[in-house]
């Protein structure tokens, strides 16, 4: 299973819908909260050219946020993408 990151913050619920989808597909990730330190949301900001959260990545692919990991679900592309070496 590649290495999954997830930026997050605290209150977000899509922050929580994410998690608990990789969750259910038995998917371990590292969490980065950029709530307390404000170096890690502005490094988000230049890995993703996004502001919002959650922002995943699954290996090296940049997923995005929780709707696109929920589309890929829908597409069953996830799967395919967890089990990628």
């Amino acid at each position: 299973m590649p290495k999954i990151l997830i930026y997050t913050t605290k209150i977000c619920p899509y922050c929580v819908m994410a998690k608990r989808l990789l969750d259910q597909k038995g998917a371990s990730y590292s969490e980065i909260n950029v709530d307390s330190e404000p170096h890690l949301r502005e490094e988000m900001m230049r890995k993703t050219n996004r502001r919002t959260v959650p922002q995943i990545y699954i290996g090296d692919f940049h997923v995005g946020g929780f709707d696109e990991l929920y589309a890929l679900n829908q597409q069953k592309k996830l799967d395919e993408l967890l089990s990628a070496p």
